[in-house]
């Protein structure tokens, strides 16, 4: 096994590990009924969210060192755009997820009473619909890595 394969290997692996939790961090919070679950479910998702940091930054290293192996790659239409596509999500991460969720995070920490408020809903829909788009770009990534097609 080459050193180019072991990249490879722990780059696949990084994308099952990391980007595998990521896909459920929304839907686990759309099950909690009250704000004892919701707080919970945000824990949760906290402690997965670690999985996907690891997971991500193991996949730019690890994506990038294959290409400084085989710079070839990087006349690949499929491997410079799942690049930027990725780079692209990494950063709506710090640029239009955190600011979305700040009030979320003061929200639960503030809120008394057991009934999620209507506040949560609204917030949590503008942060969800980021999330899913960067989803989106997540698979378009995975789809561009699998299939290779320019």
């Amino acid at each position: 096994m080459s050193f180019y394969d072991v990249l490879v290997f722990i780059h696949v692996f990084s994308a099952i590990l990391g980007m595998g939790p990521g896909f459920i961090l929304t839907y686990i919070l759309t099950k909690a009924r009250n704000m004892s679950e919701l707080r919970h479910a945000y824990l949760i998702r906290s402690h997965l969210h670690g999985f996907v940091m690891v997971g991500g930054i193991l996949l730019l290293v690890t994506g990038l060192w294959m290409g400084a192996l085989n710079p070839a790659l990087y006349s690949q239409g499929w491997y410079v755009l799942s690049l930027a596509l990725f780079l692209i999500a990494l950063a709506m991460g710090p640029l239009v997820l955190a600011p979305r969720s700040r009030p979320i995070k003061r929200l639960l920490r503030e809120h008394q009473g057991e009934t999620i408020p209507d506040d949560y809903y609204r917030m949590a829909k503008k942060l969800f619909f980021w999330e899913h788009l960067e989803n989106i770009i997540f698979l378009l990534v995975i789809a561009l890595m699998i299939l290779k097609p320019f």
